[in-house]
């Protein structure tokens, strides 16, 4: 975060003409760290004017944080019934020696197949609205809102991964590891894996 001091002496060295490698320098020495310098100097247009130009900051709104919401909720649950959707086709075209009967299975099914009619429509009709808002005021990408729920899906998909893989180990090194099992793993590493490479390679775009 940038304190007022900071932005302030910010404001006064380029108002005084000092060129911004000079100002970071200088704040450098005196313990601000990279991320709070490039914070404050960013804060200003680098335009031809007498005096610094504050940029626009982005103004989070009810309907944005409604919108993100919305769209990171439907998200989880599309996700959630897109796995359980084919972990219950796993289990009828492989089914348990020791359980044959697959009626949970078709039940299964059912509901989330029925989750996904309803959840990924919103999901995709949330995404074109929010990237609209996006195209017409780029500003808005810096929504902490966004930015925390992408950072908490990041965090909820490299879960996913890592107890994925240190299960399919675990299998491994047992000896129990069979197709049915196999299959479940290939299926929540890819959804998991998916989620987790395209909001990183979001962050990515926007960071550069």
């Amino acid at each position: 975060m940038t304190t007022p001091e900071l932005a302030d002496f910010v404001k006064t060295a380029l108002a005084r003409g000092i060129p911004r490698a000079q100002v970071e320098t200088a704040l450098q020495g005196a313990g601000w760290t990279r991320d709070q310098i490039r914070a404050a100097i960013s804060g200003f247009a680098e335009i031809d004017f007498p005096i610094p130009v504050p940029r626009a900051r982005p103004q989070l709104d009810a309907r944005d944080a409604f919108m993100h919401l919305v769209s990171f909720a439907t998200l989880y649950t599309s996700a959630v019934h897109f796995g359980s959707l084919l972990f219950d086709l796993v289990n009828i075209a492989l089914p348990d020696a020791a359980d044959p009967d697959v009626t949970y299975a078709r039940s299964g099914i059912r509901w989330a197949v029925s989750s996904l009619v309803v959840a990924v429509p919103v999901f995709v009709y949330m995404s074109w609205l929010i990237a609209r808002d996006l195209r017409a005021d780029p500003n808005k990408r810096h929504s902490k809102v966004r930015r925390w729920l992408t950072y908490l899906t990041l965090f909820v998909a490299a879960l996913l991964l890592i107890g994925d893989l240190t299960a399919l180990v675990y299998n491994l090194l047992g000896g129990d590891l069979t197709t049915r099992f196999l299959l479940k793993v290939v299926v929540v590493a890819f959804i998991a894996g998916s989620i987790f490479w395209y909001y990183l390679s979001d962050l990515r775009r926007e960071e550069r």
